[in-house]
């Protein structure tokens, strides 16, 4: 049972481990929500997530023959980065099954916090049945990344940092996987202030603790699709399920296409870097029923390869109309790309990139496609682009800027 005696000693526990992530008032989200945002930013924590938090205090229970017999785990990244650290600070061998798509950023940290890294399956699910399977024929000791009680008290060491800073919170924003950070952060939560509100936060695409607070017992996803790869997980814990359904409030669910904005929105105005997992609290801001009330979304983690942040900034730039893509028709001759772009120039449009075809049609007297891709300043400026192309005559048509560097 999860009691506040047992967070108090995890609490003291992993401050040998953990960096300080200060709570961060946010005035453009609180601007955007009509709420005072304040965010945990657990993307700055050592390994770049919370994880260290539960894998660490989880490791620090263990006896000298569990020790022994070394460690084993699955995880889609950051639970393996966690126990990797954790297993190296406190002399124990450790070995992390991770699934094949996981990003390679988070491999090669793994390998080079000391342990031996075996990639199996497609997700987490697949990954954690290969690592008991191996448990059971080496005789490693299994770490489970968040159905495992002193994991969730580890991980619930973060309510206990909101309260410390913000003792009047009302809302806690918490993104969900497999539940163990949910279960540690709404029970600690709880125990310190039943009226609290802990909102749980997960992918659609891989909705599975809301399907099993709706059936009453632990269910499984059919399938899983998210780019929140973190949370991609289709069974959650039956361990901690009981607690979660005590403690959690309320779930929210998010789009995978909500999270690319956010992703700019906490780049631009907090030059902070979080994943995708991360940006579920982020995205969900927008859907809490509340207003004028105190509310700290932790953002679990940052660990995300070069490749997936480039994505995330060109569709983001694209969703926000600040990249767009046109097409125009003219005729083939002398000045008339010079007089196109003086008209993008005139309204401060500029221009990435230019594809012109002479071979649409025969007649080059009015065929020539002129295919533009531009930067603006958002969608209001975009329009006026658009309506300074119709005013000197032509007839922009909006194309796909899906591939735009």
């Amino acid at each position: 049972m999860l009691t506040l005696n047992k967070f108090e000693k995890a609490y003291d526990k992993v401050q040998e481990i953990v960096l300080p992530t200060k709570l961060i008032k946010s005035d453009y989200f609180s601007e955007q929500t009509g709420n005072l945002v304040y965010l945990k930013p657990e993307n700055m924590q050592l390994t770049g997530a919370y994880k260290i938090r539960g894998a660490y205090y989880k490791i620090s229970t263990l006896n000298e023959e569990e020790k022994v017999k070394g460690l084993i785990t699955a995880s889609a990244g950051n639970h393996a980065q966690g126990v990797a650290l954790a297993a190296k600070r406190q002399g124990v061998k450790a070995t992390i099954v991770m699934p094949t798509t996981t990003p390679l950023l988070k491999v090669n940290r793994t390998k080079d916090l000391g342990a031996k890294v075996v990639l199996y399956g497609d997700v987490y699910d697949e990954a954690c049945e290969h690592a008991l399977k191996l448990a059971q024929e080496k005789g490693f000791t299994f770490v489970h990344p968040f159905d495992d009680l002193a994991v969730a008290t580890g991980q619930g060491t973060i309510a206990m940092d909101i309260f410390k800073e913000l003792p009047t919170v009302d809302y806690i924003l918490v993104p969900i996987g497999g539940g163990g950070l949910a279960t540690g952060v709404s029970t600690l939560a709880k125990l310190l202030n039943p009226k609290i509100k802990v909102i749980g936060v997960e992918p659609a695409g891989a909705a599975c603790m809301k399907a099993s607070l709706e059936a009453g017992k632990v269910v499984s996803c059919e399938h899983v699709n998210t780019i929140a790869d973190g949370t991609a997980v289709q069974t959650p814990g039956k361990k901690i399920f009981p607690y979660i359904q005590n403690n959690i409030d309320d779930i929210i669910t998010v789009e995978d296409e909500e999270l690319i904005p956010c992703f700019l929105d906490l780049l631009e105005n907090h030059k902070m870097l979080a994943e995708n997992s991360g940006l579920l609290t982020i995205a969900a801001l927008k859907h809490l029923k509340a207003e004028g009330k105190k509310v700290v979304p932790i953002i679990s983690g940052g660990n995300m390869d070069v490749i997936t942040i480039a994505s995330l900034v060109q569709h983001g730039l694209i969703i926000r109309d600040r990249i767009f893509t046109v097409s125009v028709f003219l005729p083939d001759k002398p000045g008339e790309l010079t007089r196109v772009s003086r008209v993008i120039s005139q309204a401060q449009g500029n221009i990435v990139k230019l594809e012109h075809n002479q071979f649409v049609s025969i007649n080059r007297n009015s065929a020539v496609e002129l295919t533009i891709t531009m930067e603006a300043f958002g969608t209001e400026h975009k329009n006026k682009i658009i309506k300074a192309l119709q005013d000197t005559g032509y007839k922009p048509e909006i194309r796909s800027s899906k591939s735009v560097f």
